[in-house]
């Protein structure tokens, strides 16, 4: 058995926060400039030119690349062989947002009830926390601040047999389209199939960090990937909405056995800003 003390977790959480902040990963970037190459549309070409170039400032000035800094999400690996010390784990997470939302100057955007009281929390705490138990003695961290203006624009449908892969790719290029540029183009779109409403919904979210250049291991989903991605880039959105061939930067789908009566499909859109940061302590 391994021991961590939350004070570690604490630490390691509010670096994360504070990293994907600043610095769009790297596999993003080299989307948004091929993009810039390749857009068929002048008005596109200029706007992606200006979000690399506000990519860049951002990290050379270690502030935020967008003023929404979103909601902290996390994806935790816990090894079944660590005994947390000190404290609670999820303690320990929110402080790490907190002091990262606090100390870094971030926007908070928390608030306390979605209907009733809606006074902000002031941390942008609590984190929206999905932990996994694995095999182990590590404990893997993806953090997520995500601002809303692609969540908003997300969509989960429960298709059945009968709709088939046509109805499934007619409903992620509604989603895209619907979405428009609500979504602040160009967008990496995280889809999941399958499981039931929650797990679909959880592995759209998912997908969405799993990076610009990597496909599903297996064939049929990584083909189909392929195809929505060219077809999503024909819709003319473009980047900001203005027009061009660089609606999306990529679509990344991941799957998981369902019923027999029922497909779930959910479609997470992800803003160009596609913030994300991992570590393993």
């Amino acid at each position: 058995m391994r021991e961590i003390h939350i004070s570690e977790i604490t630490r390691k959480v509010k670096q994360l926060f504070l990293k994907a902040s600043y610095h769009i990963p790297s596999d993003v970037l080299a989307a948004l400039e091929s993009g810039k190459c390749k857009d068929k549309s002048p008005i596109g070409v200029a706007v992606l030119g200006q979000l690399c170039d506000n990519n860049y400032l951002a990290a050379d000035e270690s502030i935020p690349i967008c003023q929404d800094t979103g909601v902290a999400i996390l994806f935790i690996e816990y090894g079944q062989e660590v005994c947390t010390v000190g404290g609670t784990f999820h303690d320990a997470v929110n402080e790490g947002v907190r002091q990262a939302y606090s100390d870094g100057y971030l926007r908070k955007t928390v608030i306390y009830d979605p209907l009733f009281d809606r006074r902000n929390t002031r941390d942008n705490t609590p984190a929206i926390i999905h932990t996994k138990i694995v095999p182990g003695t590590q404990v893997k961290i993806d953090a997520i601040p995500r601002g809303f203006g692609g969540e908003n624009m997300s969509q989960v449908k429960i298709l059945v047999p009968a709709d088939g892969l046509e109805g499934v790719k007619k409903f992620i290029l509604r989603a895209v389209d619907e979405a428009g540029p609500n979504a602040c183009p160009p967008v990496v779109v995280g889809v999941g199939i399958g499981g039931d409403l929650e797990l679909a919904c959880e592995y759209a979210k998912r997908a969405t960090f799993r990076g610009c250049n990597s496909h599903n291991s297996n064939p049929e989903y990584a083909n189909l990937e392929k195809e929505l991605l060219a077809e999503i880039n024909k819709l003319g959105i473009g980047a900001a909405g203005l027009g061009g061939t660089t609606t999306a930067l990529a679509v990344n789908i991941e799957y998981y056995p369902t019923h027999i009566a029922s497909i779930p499909v959910a479609v997470n859109i992800c803003c160009h800003a596609a913030r994300h940061a991992s570590s393993i302590i």
